[in-house]
């Protein structure tokens, strides 16, 4: 049952609360889809858990799996601040989800995927050092260095989410309270509200440019500086040796990239 729990200010109706129309209003569909995702949640899970327990096994103690480990739990993180959510929503018919829940959800997301962001571009660095100085490889990436570009990436993404987050969120609601999404993202958030939001849509694209565009130069250089570094190898099997501890990197960020770019441009 959705709740009409709402407050009056000046001529506007103020929402404590929004409905997530979810994916699919079919009821027969409702148990598919809740062991569907309920599946790829759970690999999603014990695939990281996996990842972080085989990584800790101190012959894996490069930088590489540092990152490694810290990507697995954004990507647990990520999910879970989303699916939990929706495999509930299938289960019952109340989607309905309060206005400070939605605003932790929508802060948890950019945070954990502006932070994702910014570290694939940490581990490109750490790529390019390893392909580009292999020699001085273990000095350059020590553990201070690491640490840092970690909490570098920690820090900003929590700048985009504090930001991003604040500006949906001083803006007025007054209904319809149906988000047309199945989690608090803000392009569904932005169209419910009652004031002219122009100006905060030209923000928010030049804020998504700045997150996107700067973590994707950063990558696109190293791995131009990694292509040109591998092209000078005379041996074709080390030019694929080299290349092969890059690729899987590579494929992460591709496939970060497109299912950003075609979830919101």
């Amino acid at each position: 049952m959705e709740s009409t729990e709402e407050t009056e200010s000046g001529n506007h109706t103020l929402l404590t609360e929004f409905v997530l129309s979810g994916l699919s209003n079919r009821p027969e569909l409702q148990h598919l889809l809740f062991f569907t995702f309920c599946l790829v949640y759970t690999m999603t899970v014990v695939g990281n858990l996996l990842i972080r327990m085989v990584t800790v096994h101190p012959t894996l103690c490069t930088s590489m799996y540092f990152f490694l480990r810290v990507l697995a739990f954004l990507d647990v993180s990520t999910a879970s601040t989303v699916v939990p959510k929706m495999l509930v929503s299938f289960l019952s018919e109340d989607r309905s989800i309060l206005y400070v829940g939605c605003a932790t959800q929508l802060y948890c997301v950019i945070f954990f995927g502006a932070t994702e962001w910014y570290l694939l571009a940490a581990m490109a660095y750490d790529r390019y050092v390893a392909t580009c100085n292999p020699l001085r490889y273990a000095v350059i990436m020590n553990a201070r260095v690491c640490l840092s570009l970690v909490l570098l990436s920690c820090c900003s993404g929590n700048v985009v989410s504090v930001v991003q987050t604040a500006w949906v969120f001083t803006m007025p609601f007054c209904g319809p309270r149906k988000i047309n999404h199945f989690f608090c993202d803000i392009p569904p958030l932005i169209l419910l509200s009652c004031t002219d939001t122009s100006l905060y849509e030209k923000q928010t694209v030049a804020a998504t440019v700045l997150v996107i565009f700067t973590p994707f130069c950063l990558i696109l250089v190293s791995y131009a500086c990694i292509i040109s570094s591998i092209l000078k190898i005379s041996s074709a099997e080390s030019r694929h040796k080299t290349f092969s501890t890059c690729s899987s990197h590579l494929i992460v960020v591709i496939l970060y990239c497109a299912s950003g770019t075609l979830n919101y441009l």
